[in-house]
């Protein structure tokens, strides 16, 4: 089904946070993870498709499967250590190797340091940081031992642009850290990783909080008037991790429509 294009056919992927809601009927749309996962097993990728929900998984394991391709799904909470050794110890006993992971899980927080709770900041952190600190602790080693690979971990705009979101702007600014910190100490063993910064996105997470007049202002804030899809972020993604990519290590790049340039606020 694939010819190759990405040097992906026959490599092994985990995509963490492969789940998500369903877009409606007349609001159709993917999340970023469901995306990524259906574009590299359309590249010739074997993947595993992780999220808390078993079912969320196994929609994004049907569409890959209705196209001819292969996937399995798996229910773990990555923000839990054994989960996570688990992923990767299944995906190695499904496939044998492992070549390519995608941290997409996160979550998100408003408020400024006197509004939030401390609880909540370590909720967040445990989510948005910890999850791919463990993802990665044991992925790399199996990548190693598969011969090198490839990780990119989701950032978001809110890292570099904060605005009333104190605890998820530091989180995603510490998975900026870890991006460049990865791709500095492992590179020598032929792992690569890059960071997605991204903008504003349409997901069926997101949907369900903009009114039409919110999603107008975030379109109106992008340089070419356009919003991204789950598939923007699906392809970068597979770019990043593909051979396409091999000479790009410990960048954070932005998928933003132009906002951090000189956009406004959205």
């Amino acid at each position: 089904m694939a010819n190759d294009e990405f040097g992906l056919k026959g490599k092994v992927a985990i995509v963490s946070g492969g789940g998500g809601p369903v877009g409606s009927p007349h609001e159709p749309s993917i999340t970023n993870g469901r995306a990524a996962a259906v574009l590299l097993a359309r590249a010739g990728a074997k993947v595993c498709v992780v999220a808390r929900s078993l079912d969320l998984a196994e929609k994004t394991v049907e569409m890959i499967e209705s196209e001819g391709g292969d996937a399995f799904a798996y229910a773990a909470d990555v923000t839990r250590q054994d989960d996570c050794r688990s992923v990767v110890e299944m995906t190695l006993d499904r496939f044998g190797r492992l070549d390519c992971l995608d941290n997409n899980v996160g979550t998100s927080a408003h408020g400024d340091v006197t509004q939030i709770s401390i609880e909540k900041w370590r909720e967040v952190f445990s989510i948005n940081v910890e999850s791919m600190v463990m993802m990665c602790k044991y992925a790399i080693p199996a990548m190693i031992t598969s011969g090198g690979g490839s990780i990119v971990n989701i950032s978001s705009l809110r890292s570099i642009r904060p605005q009333n979101s104190t605890v998820y702007s530091v989180s995603k600014g510490a998975v900026n850290a870890l991006t460049a910190t990865l791709a500095a100490d492992h590179g020598a063993s032929g792992i690569r990783v890059n960071g997605i910064i991204l903008g504003p996105v349409h997901t069926p997470a997101v949907a369900p909080m903009l009114t039409p007049e919110r999603r107008q202002t975030r379109i109106d804030a992008s340089l070419i008037k356009r919003e991204g899809t789950g598939w923007d972020t699906g392809h970068l993604v597979r770019f990043l991790l593909s051979e396409q990519a091999r000479f790009i290590t410990g960048q954070n790049i932005c998928l933003d429509g132009g906002i951090s340039l000189i956009g406004p606020q959205r």
